[in-house]
């Protein structure tokens, strides 16, 4: 949908993004699920009793002394009311490599393999920006240091910034989490769950987001930044670059505390 969406993650930017409907001119949304892949800004206004959906898809493929093939998606709603916004998000990243083996044959191996969903509900509070919110998320990760992550999460979110073309929105809540490490061990345990999000319309036709989350948990603490960039094409397309990081603090052996991504994906909006 469009919608602009720990420490050094603020790093440079290699993704691209095709969003739809996108105006000179909009309110710039209230921080999203910051779990998910990064996402563009949705509509200035989204009637009520209405969807806007987008669908998101990148693909890059070598060949030559490097062969293989890595495949982004994600699909993006979003329903707004009078008194409530909910957000469904379901995504996946997928890299598979090709290689020969001792016998000479050519064998393909899954080098990452990552889905996500999560959904989210917004109360309406009295006073501009201020939102009640419920959060619950889900990862399968077989390649991360947890294969499976799930959270849930409720809170208050705010806005601390909001000019003509910047806005900055805050959340923070109490949590909780239940995963799978890499060894087969599970975990779970109360969290503060903190975000924010930043947004800037450097153009009429570009526009910056950078997100950071923290789940503090008593044995693990979850970080996520996402920053991207992305520039309107048409009425229902945008290009986008991207990088988005993962942290975990707490990890088996043989595993590292952090995951990066730099994507290139085409989104259509409607």
């Amino acid at each position: 949908m469009k919608h602009f969406k720990f420490p050094a993650y603020l790093l440079p930017l290699g993704l691209l993004a095709f969003h739809g409907a996108a105006q000179a001119e909009f309110d710039l949304p209230a921080v999203g699920n910051v779990h998910a892949p990064i996402s563009v800004a949705k509509p200035e206004i989204i009637p009520e009793g209405s969807w806007f959906t987008s669908a998101e898809l990148g693909a890059i493929t070598t060949s030559g002394n490097t062969t293989g093939t890595s495949v982004t998606g994600k699909i993006d709603a979003r329903h707004e009311t009078a008194n409530w916004s909910h957000e469904f998000i379901v995504s996946g990243f997928f890299k598979e490599d090709e290689y020969e083996n001792e016998d000479g044959n050519t064998e393909r191996s899954k080098s990452a393999e990552r889905f996500a969903a999560s959904a989210k509900a917004s109360l309406k509070l009295l006073g501009e920006h201020k939102r009640a919110f419920v959060i619950g998320s889900h990862v399968i990760d077989r390649f991360g240091a947890y294969t499976r992550y799930s959270s849930v999460a409720v809170g208050h979110g705010s806005r601390w910034l909001n000019s003509s073309d910047k806005s900055l929105d805050v959340e923070l809540g109490p949590g909780y989490f239940a995963g799978e490490r890499a060894t087969g061990e599970d975990e779970s345990g109360l969290t503060v769950r903190g975000a924010a999000q930043f947004r800037w319309r450097v153009s009429p036709s570009a526009f910056f987001a950078q997100t950071v989350s923290v789940e503090k948990g008593t044995s693990n603490t979850r970080s996520v930044a996402e920053t991207s960039l992305s520039t309107k094409i048409n009425s229902t397309m945008q290009m986008k670059a991207g990088f988005s990081a993962r942290n975990d603090t707490s990890v088996p052996d043989g595993k590292k505390n952090t995951d990066t991504q730099t994507s290139l994906t085409m989104v259509y909006s409607f």
